[in-house]
């Protein structure tokens, strides 16, 4: 398969910030209309669905096809970046390796077997309940919530939005009244459990000052999306709940 591109590191950045909080290696397809990927995390607990279209490239050229990409050693390239610069990416069909070029430094990085590694389906779920507020406010909340506890509740109803989370002496709640949202739906008030660690890992990849929509359901994994480079990207990731014991 062919595939060579030119891309600005701080998208590139974004991506693996992203990808890096669930998996260490990812099955990423490629086409002419862009890049997409899908993976599970390995506790089967999350999910992530990234698509980059081909505006978010300086320029793109590919066959379709999937390449196996180690994280780690993406990110080691994307430490040599300075702000503004361009990433040049090729495959290398003779060796099957990704070689990649920043400033004067190439690497040529072998790439991972991507014949073990799974296509997940993304549940087809209708959520009765639906919020999109700043991910600075939701960073508030959780980290409030660090020392209190290592779960979360969210809750959603038609007077707005709410976080808390209950230890064995102190408990944190962050309300945001309906005023104070981007955009509200709710057919039924809804709550459910989940690991702080897992949320807080995910909202951090967030970019600082994005809005993020919140898709939740009573006992239902809740759908997180947002935006990424400069709007050209959409992610999703998907929580599973903890189902509280009576």
């Amino acid at each position: 398969m062919a595939f060579k591109a030119k891309v600005k590191a701080d998208i590139l950045k974004e991506i693996i910030n992203v990808v890096a909080t669930l998996v260490d290696e990812v099955k990423l397809q490629v086409g002419q209309d862009g890049i997409s990927l899908k993976a599970v995390d390995p506790a089967h607990v999350a999910m992530v669905e990234l698509k980059l279209s081909k505006d978010a490239f300086e320029e793109l050229k590919a066959t379709s096809g999937e390449l196996g990409i180690d994280i780690e050693k993406l990110k080691d390239v994307l430490k040599l970046a300075k702000a503004g610069d361009v990433l040049s990416l090729e495959h290398n069909e003779d060796q099957n390796k990704l070689v990649l070029s920043i400033a004067n430094i190439t690497r040529r990085m072998s790439l991972v077997d991507t014949t073990g590694m799974s296509d997940p389906k993304v549940p087809n779920l209708a959520y009765p309940a639906k919020v999109t507020l700043s991910v600075d406010d939701l960073n508030q909340g959780i980290r409030a919530s660090e020392s209190v506890s290592d779960h979360i509740s969210l809750r959603l109803a038609a007077e707005g939005f709410e976080l808390a989370c209950e230890g064995d002496t102190d408990s944190v709640s962050l309300k945001l009244k309906k005023d104070l949202l981007k955009a509200l739906e709710v057919k039924e008030a809804t709550r459910s459990l989940f690991s702080l660690d897992y949320f807080s890992n995910m909202i951090r990849a967030i970019p600082p000052g994005q809005d993020v929509t919140l898709n939740l359901g009573n006992d239902y994994p809740v759908r997180v999306e947002f935006k990424i480079a400069e709007g050209d990207g959409s992610v999703m990731y998907l929580l599973a709940p903890r189902i509280e014991s009576e």
